[in-house]
């Protein structure tokens, strides 16, 4: 074997390698936007639930004032009626941006009526979604999508997206 035909293997190996590389990189890629979808779509979900929660919540008052709660832990354990009641099973963290607590959107009273995420990541849809009952704004950030309890209990009893030019109080 002479020199020349070793530098050849040598070539096709550092060829083949590229080539693995380049598959590698767009096998990740491909996974990363999976896991941002996943993570969106988790988000829609939660969010709906913190809406219908925060929605039965208020539903649930007694008297002609409906009150939401005062923080989200009231959510897990009703303590305003003789029997227990849950509106949700535990506190879910944002799915989005799990270090982050969720930002709240207050009512007048400065109750929560809505929840929205803090993350400043912009979504993978940037035209407006049908997302289940809901429409998904056209957004740039994911904390632009606020879920509110419906306003009253004769409305439909599904949660809403409020666009970003709501007039709510939001806290962060």
């Amino acid at each position: 074997m002479s020199r020349r035909e070793d530098g050849y293997t040598f070539l096709v190996v550092l060829g083949l390698t590229a080539i693995f590389s380049i598959g590698l990189a767009v096998a990740g890629t491909t996974w990363s936007k999976g896991v941002r979808r996943d993570h969106e779509r988790d988000l829609l979900r939660i969010g709906g639930l913190y809406a219908q929660a925060l929605a039965d919540y208020r539903d649930r008052s007694q008297g002609s004032v409906r009150r939401y709660p005062a923080n989200l832990s009231d959510l897990l354990k009703d303590s305003r009626t003789v029997g227990l009641n849950r509106d949700l099973r535990r506190l879910y963290p944002d799915p989005v941006a799990p270090e982050l607590p969720w930002g709240l959107i207050l009512d007048d009273q400065g109750n929560i009526m809505g929840v929205h995420s803090q993350s400043q990541e912009a979504p993978l849809a940037t035209a407006p979604q049908p997302a289940g009952p809901l429409l998904l704004p056209a957004v740039a950030r994911y904390c632009d999508w606020q879920f509110v309890a419906p306003q009253s209990a004769v409305a439909p009893r599904s949660p809403s997206i409020v666009s970003p030019n709501a007039p709510t109080a939001r806290v962060s």
